[in-house]
């Protein structure tokens, strides 16, 4: 998808999916953060799109940079959280100097940049920015869980263009970027058809698949925390 694609369905992209649903996912996330790089902290969310997350980790005590090659997703950020710095730019060529950030992130992003040399440039860039010792991590889709065919291509963002990413390719384009994986799983699996009053049974399945290695590899995304040598 193009950065124009996504000025398009800029308006509407905090809609394709259930508010509680997203909910559920922000504060896994956000929580996730917390634990592994506590704040005060320098963040860059790389493909931040509206800005969801970042406005989550900026109100929790963090300074955060969203980068996005789209201007429509920015403006939505800007209204959303104007703390937040909001850059327009690319995951291959980051504006940063090197070691500007104690951690960067990428949250479904990765499949929309699709390419394989791009993800590997953008994963390399990714550990580029933060300094020795900081943290990458990279929360991306899952291609074995088999939901993702089918919600793809019911939001308006997925054109059909985009790769799911397998994980060895998030881990050998850490290692070869200059970061060392130190946490690799995979989490999630609430979908988005979960009424709200079913959520907390959903949750429970979840949790109860994250801990269950033969389910586990099918959850809704791979996460990888790295730590840059």
């Amino acid at each position: 998808m193009t950065e124009t694609d996504f000025d398009h369905v800029a308006a509407v992209y905090d809609e394709t999916l259930p508010r509680h649903v997203v909910e559920h996912y922000l504060t896994r996330r956000s929580r996730f953060v917390l634990e592994r790089s506590p704040p005060p902290g320098r963040v860059l969310d790389v493909g931040c799109g509206t800005g969801a997350l970042a406005a989550r980790l900026a109100r929790l005590g963090y300074t955060v940079v969203g980068l996005d090659p789209s201007r429509g997703m920015l403006d939505v950020l800007r209204e959303r959280a104007p703390e937040v710095e909001a850059m327009r730019g690319s995951g291959t060529e980051l504006p940063f100097e090197d070691g500007e950030f104690d951690l960067s992130l990428s949250v479904a992003t990765m499949h929309h940049i699709a390419d394989a040399g791009a993800v590997r440039q953008t994963l390399a860039e990714m550990v580029r920015v933060v300094k020795p010792g900081g943290q990458v991590l990279i929360w991306d889709h899952n291609p074995r869980n088999p939901y993702w065919p089918h919600l793809m291509k019911r939001v308006p963002q997925d054109s059909g263009d985009e790769r799911l990413i397998g994980l060895e390719e998030l881990l050998s384009g850490l290692r070869a970027g200059g970061a060392e994986p130190v946490l690799v799983t995979q989490l999630g699996l609430v979908p988005d058809f979960t009424p709200p009053r079913l959520l907390g049974l959903f949750a429970a399945i979840e949790r109860a698949a994250e801990r269950t290695p033969v389910l586990r590899g099918r959850c809704a995304h791979n996460v990888v925390l790295a730590v840059k040598r």
